[in-house]
């Protein structure tokens, strides 16, 4: 079975770990997990990194900075991960929902302003599956509005957005928009820690805030006392040394990912009943993962599809399923009976394809061979 995601590390990695353990620093006190945070904040073009123990512990950290109060709102797209709202939910905050683009599959950008309501505190855009979120119309918004803006750029390692803000055209790197910004680190994103995550930001009392929550909000002074509920939320240094050496070869780890992906694009679009991943003129994805949404005209969902990928040797994961589908969040009552029909599409008609670092390209073609004869 080709897997849907394999990592590749190598000697650097285990050098560094290496040095970790014969050091004695296997926990979070030392300067492994400091050096983590600077190397990492500073290719996002941020002046601060907080380790934390996983993505979703990194938005959820962000939102407790922001002090809401019960029943204030975060808009944030329906087609995403649980993580998002359970940050939202953990923190007494409501998720507000818009649908996805149909074209890049992230946040409808369109449909943010008019979600905005009193009670609205946050934006929180996710860059879906390495294509980032149209961001100027987003952070206008939140600009004329007051309102917070938290990137969840989990999937969007080294990928950039052409901003025109401000009357000039430049390239951002994903990571260091809003004021913070949040990454996850499992095995099978870009750059990985096996575990683990950071939230970024060019603001020294956000930054200051984050630390102490992440470590059970110790009084500066005097340890075991506190004034707040803070969290554990601690990367170790062992996590950290396997993130440091990855760094130092981003660009190669984006120019890989990018390639790959290219190579998926020119095997597959000629094949009818299949839309493939695009890239907007303003953005430059990663492709974190190789995605492709099913015709139904084709007669086959994402699952169907995935049955036949599977019978020809290739792992695949269906799309998220939308925040407004969940079970629980009906359960809990704040979502009822919305209806978003392209984050409803998207759920039954896409999945994505192997593609981890660790896929070697004759086995890029042979997924491309099986998505040929898997559809009718």
């Amino acid at each position: 079975m080709i897997p849907v995601s394999e990592p590749d590390l190598g000697s650097a990695e285990l050098a560094r770990v290496t040095e970790a353990i014969l050091a004695g620093q296997i926990s979070s006190a030392g300067v492994g997990v400091r050096d983590f945070e600077e190397c990492w904040a500073a290719y996002c073009g941020r002046r601060h990194g907080v380790a934390v123990t996983n993505g979703t512990a990194a938005l959820q950290l962000a939102v407790a900075c922001l002090d809401l109060e019960p029943g204030d709102e975060i808009i944030m797209p329906t087609f995403t991960i649980i993580s998002c709202a359970l940050a939202a939910v953990h923190c007494g905050a409501i998720p507000r929902l818009v649908d996805a683009d149909p074209r890049t599959w992230c946040m409808d950008t369109g449909t943010v302003r008019e979600a905005i309501g009193p009670h609205t505190r946050a934006i929180m855009p996710v860059h879906i599956y390495g294509h980032p979120v149209d961001m100027d119309p987003i952070l206008d918004v939140a600009e004329q509005h007051g309102l917070a803006v938290i990137e969840d750029a989990a999937e969007a390692h080294g990928a950039e957005y052409r901003s025109a803000r401000g009357g000039a055209e430049t390239w951002l790197r994903c990571g260091s928009l809003g004021a913070m910004s949040c990454f996850s680190f499992y095995a099978n994103k870009l750059l990985t820690t096996g575990e683990g995550g950071m939230l970024v930001t060019d603001d020294d009392g956000l930054a200051q805030r984050a630390r102490a929550l992440r470590n059970l909000s110790f009084e500066p002074g005097r340890r075991f006392r506190h004034d707040r509920l803070g969290f554990n939320f601690r990367m170790s240094n062992l996590q950290a040394a396997l993130g440091i050496p990855q760094v130092a070869r981003m660009d190669d780890i984006v120019a890989r990912k990018r390639a790959m992906a290219a190579v998926y694009t020119s095997g597959l679009r000629d094949v009818g009943g299949i839309a493939l991943p695009i890239e907007e003129p303003w953005a430059k994805s990663v492709f974190w993962m190789y995605g492709l949404v099913v015709d139904p005209e084709t007669g086959l969902d994402a699952e169907a599809l995935a049955k036949r990928l599977a019978d020809r040797g290739v792992e695949t994961r269906p799309f998220f399923l939308g925040l407004h589908e969940q079970p629980v969040f009906r359960r809990l009552g704040w979502i009822t009976h919305q209806k978003f029909p392209v984050a409803e599409q998207l759920a039954r008609q896409g999945l994505y394809l192997p593609s981890g670092l660790g896929l070697r390209p004759e086995r890029v073609e042979q997924v491309i061979d099986a998505v040929r004869k898997s559809l009718p």
